[in-house]
């Protein structure tokens, strides 16, 4: 049944009105809607200086990661991971988003304001899986080369 939704029906059904979430969408300014995390996703909160080169390794060793937030006014990236991922996270120097938090989301299929998608959701519940997320968060923090999951220059 996920996925039959359009991006934007996934990120609204977890809205407590996900009609209003619509409607934010097509009316706020920033074309921006508060939604809670914990429920079909938590987000982990990245610096940029980690986030972009995370994200760099993963998309090496993924066909498609998870959707990711960028917000570019305070230099932070946001990965959508499992419900239930902040509750357990301990990694330092990494914001969670989890139950009982709600963050800014704009609608997947724009561009407006400081908050973005870099990589939108696709409707399916694509989610990041948080052990390989943490594993690329481990290798871009290393730097390259001659990590596990960096593949062999040749």
């Amino acid at each position: 049944m996920a996925g039959e939704k359009t991006a934007a029906e996934w990120l609204a059904s977890v809205a407590p009105n996900p009609e209003a979430c619509r409607w934010e969408w097509e009316h706020h300014p920033h074309g921006v809607a508060l939604l809670p995390a914990g429920k079909a996703w938590d987000v982990l909160i990245l610096p940029g200086a980690l986030g972009y080169p995370t994200l760099d390794v993963l998309t090496r060793i993924l066909d498609r990661p998870g959707p990711v937030l960028v917000d570019f006014g305070d230099n932070r990236m946001g990965f959508l991971v499992p419900p239930g991922t902040a509750a357990r996270w301990i990694g330092t120097g990494i914001r969670t988003a989890g139950a009982g938090t709600w963050i800014v989301v704009p609608h997947p299929g724009r561009s407006t304001g400081t908050v973005r998608w870099l990589i939108p959701p696709d409707g399916s519940g694509t989610l990041t899986d948080p052990s390989l997320l943490e594993l690329a968060m481990h290798e871009a923090a290393a730097g390259p080369p001659n990590n596990p999951l960096t593949p062999p220059n040749n």
